[in-house]
């Protein structure tokens, strides 16, 4: 089977049929530019958020501090500590994702890593380390200046078999390289076959406890595009797309066990069928007790990454 084989579950609040996210709260010229790229999605609360960080703070100004980031281990590439990634829950059996099925979760607190305008971003530097140390401020050998070379290294890396990837510092370029992937532009017309969604839950993440799968429901799709936050001074996305091939979408909706069913949340999340090109050191291989090429890997998309999904039937 192909690596790019999988299985694309969007998991939403409960009474919501597809949620696509929250409108922007300011004007800023990313809001403008995401209604014409993708008319119809709304921008997420989360982004929204971090757009308007990056326009009130000087990421010059601010101290830089490493913060604990789940998304770099649901990399194809990962090679994070299985241990502590299982004590989030955040990979597991695809077998899970049916009503009244129970998992344990236990995200942590988000960063608010600002998403720079564009134009600041282009000014920024981002490819030489020794460059990112200086203009920060990050000494070298520090947990700051290890997460900056990590990011470095994983964005030059090549792609695994089957994957297209790039880096991405703007919500602008963001976008535009997602859909580059999904074979789409952006045009003045604005792009009606593509939409946007990010995981929707506190940004102080969810606290250990079980979570039950509330419903399930088909989502219809094409193809799609994930784009992963990662650690550096202000917000750059790791972007790709693992081809063209099947795969089967989802709505499902979470609660918390105790406390009345809270905290709710509105999770995306991947099933992975093909992981053979993958790390054999992939934690969630340890955690699932599976091997490159062996059983899906499903895992849920943390808070601030996004989503780009070209609904099925259009052709551009």
């Amino acid at each position: 089977m192909h690596p790019s084989t999988l299985l694309l579950i969007v998991v939403v609040s409960a009474g919501a049929a597809v949620v696509l996210g929250h409108p922007a709260t300011t004007n800023t010229l990313a809001a403008q530019f995401w209604q014409k790229a993708l008319p119809g999605t709304t921008m997420p609360d989360a982004i929204a958020d971090l757009v308007k960080n990056g326009i009130d703070h000087s990421p010059l100004v601010e101290h830089y501090s490493a913060p604990p980031s789940i998304s770099v281990c649901i990399m194809f590439n990962s090679a994070c500590n299985p241990l502590t990634v299982a004590e989030t829950g955040i990979f597991f059996h695809e077998a899970q994702l049916r009503p009244g099925s129970a998992m344990t979760l236990s995200f942590p607190a988000e960063a608010e890593t600002a998403i720079l305008p564009h134009g600041v971003a282009e000014k920024v530097p981002f490819g030489n380390l020794g460059d990112v140390l200086a203009t920060f401020n990050i000494p070298a050998g520090s947990a700051e200046a290890t997460q900056v070379r990590d990011t470095l290294s994983r964005c030059q890396e090549p792609p695994v078999a089957g994957e297209v990837k790039s880096c991405t510092t703007s919500l602008e370029s963001t976008v535009r390289s997602a859909m580059d992937m999904l074979g789409t532009v952006v045009n003045d017309g604005g792009q009606q076959g593509v939409w946007a969604a990010t995981s929707e839950l506190p940004r102080g993440g969810l606290p250990r406890q079980p979570y039950v799968v509330q419903g399930v429901a088909p989502l219809d799709g094409e193809r799609y595009v994930s784009c992963h936050k990662v650690p550096f001074p202000y917000a750059v996305y790791q972007c790709h797309s693992a081809g063209t091939m099947g795969y089967r979408a989802y709505v499902v909706s979470l609660s918390g066990l105790r406390g009345g069913g809270r905290p709710a949340a509105s999770m995306l999340a991947f099933c992975h069928v093909d992981t053979s090109s993958w790390n054999p050191a992939h934690p969630a291989f340890e955690i699932l007790n599976t091997r490159p090429g062996g059983s899906p890997v499903c895992h849920f998309m943390p808070y601030g990454d996004l989503a780009f999904v070209k609904k099925a039937g259009r052709a551009y």
